[in-house]
């Protein structure tokens, strides 16, 4: 639980600051080749993956959808139920870019390149933002990210939705 003491930081993205964390990620996934296909992980990753999908071109996009269930007795330990995953024979030795918007526990993002590694897939794994101080494990990593933070992060494609108590305030416009 959070202290009044230690509030979750919030950070509102614009579109402008997700185009230049795209442009961030561009250049490390261009020097390591072609990709034969992309999953991107619902709903987090459905934005940047059609982003990046249609910059490097990739039209093997597939989707897949996890749920960790929130069960106190499993806690964070939890296995995932996977809700859609591409069938293997669409990824098996295909180099593939696993696209999520957010890396915090890193629950998500492991449970899918383990499917496609499964999958005799070859996985490499992408988020917009890397949160390494809530993520549950020591020795791995997105393969790619385009920052790092310690934020709560609203994307701009959140700010209709609601923002879980978090209050805007109108731009100022000139």
């Amino acid at each position: 639980m959070v202290s009044p003491k230690n509030p979750i930081k919030h950070e509102v993205l614009s579109w402008a600051d997700v185009d230049r964390l795209i442009d961030v990620l561009l250049p490390p996934l261009r020097i390591v080749g072609a990709f034969d296909a992309m999953v991107i992980i619902t709903r987090g990753g459905i934005v940047p993956g059609g982003l990046l999908a249609e910059a490097l071109d990739i039209r093997h996009v597939l989707t897949a959808a996890v749920d960790f269930p929130a069960t106190e007795s499993a806690g964070l330990m939890a296995w995932p139920t996977f809700m859609q995953f591409p069938a293997d024979d669409l990824i098996a030795g295909r180099r593939t870019l696993i696209v999520d918007d957010v890396w915090g526990s890193g629950r998500t993002s492991t449970a899918v390149k383990g499917r496609v590694q499964v999958a005799s897939g070859i996985p490499y794994t992408c988020v917009l933002h890397y949160n390494p101080y809530r993520s549950l494990f020591d020795k791995a990593e997105p393969d790619f990210f385009g920052a790092i933070t310690d934020a709560y992060i609203v994307y701009p494609w959140e700010v209709d939705r609601g923002l879980k108590g978090v209050r805007l305030s109108a731009p100022d416009i000139n």
